[in-house]
């Protein structure tokens, strides 16, 4: 008689972002990003507007879990170092928290294209996506990548181009002064 090794059955795990997913579980955590960059009015209700919005998307989609929303108010810059809570964010999906992140565009998330794409490879290294509700853009999508440079490069340069244009106004105030 022949020795037949015995064969054991492994079964895969489903996993959703980086956090494996038990049998009965379908559902995805999804959390949003909100940001304005100044403290105008006109700009507390766009935050305001923004956060209301993800709310109400987060509660409304029976097929995700709320992982939170994360807002940084009238928080300027063309890199992340400041935005305490998009690190938080960043912080939390790497942890297994979140699976999916929602923002409502490009320029919301970064303005820095360096500082988007390396924390979009990041994430989606992890099988973390984020969608940009703008552009339309899923960054888990073959092509996302393509457009989100193109997308955020624009982003980053329409930021230099305000900062500029606030410079500009200083200084001919300061010369009308004289």
């Amino acid at each position: 008689m022949e020795n037949t090794p015995e064969v054991i059955i492994i079964p895969a795990r489903k996993k959703i972002g980086n956090r494996v997913v038990k049998e009965n579980e379908k559902k995805i955590h999804v959390a949003a990003y909100c940001r304005v960059s100044t403290d105008s009015d006109e700009q507390e209700e766009s935050y305001d507007a923004q956060v209301k919005h993800f709310e109400e998307e987060l509660q409304k989609n029976p097929a995700w879990v709320s992982a939170g929303i994360y807002a940084d108010d009238g928080i300027s810059a063309t890199n992340t170092k400041k935005r305490e809570q998009f690190n938080q964010m960043i912080d939390d999906a790497m942890a297994g928290k979140i699976d999916m992140i929602r923002t409502k565009s490009i320029s919301r998330f970064a303005r820095n294209t360096v500082d988007c794409l390396q924390t979009v490879r990041k994430l989606r290294a992890k099988n973390i996506g984020i969608y940009f509700e703008k552009e339309g853009i899923n960054t888990l999508d073959a092509n996302g990548e393509v457009l989100l440079t193109i997308l955020s490069s624009l982003a980053q340069q329409e930021s230099e181009s305000l900062s500029q244009n606030v410079k500009l106004g200083y200084q001919y105030r300061f010369q009308r002064a004289k």
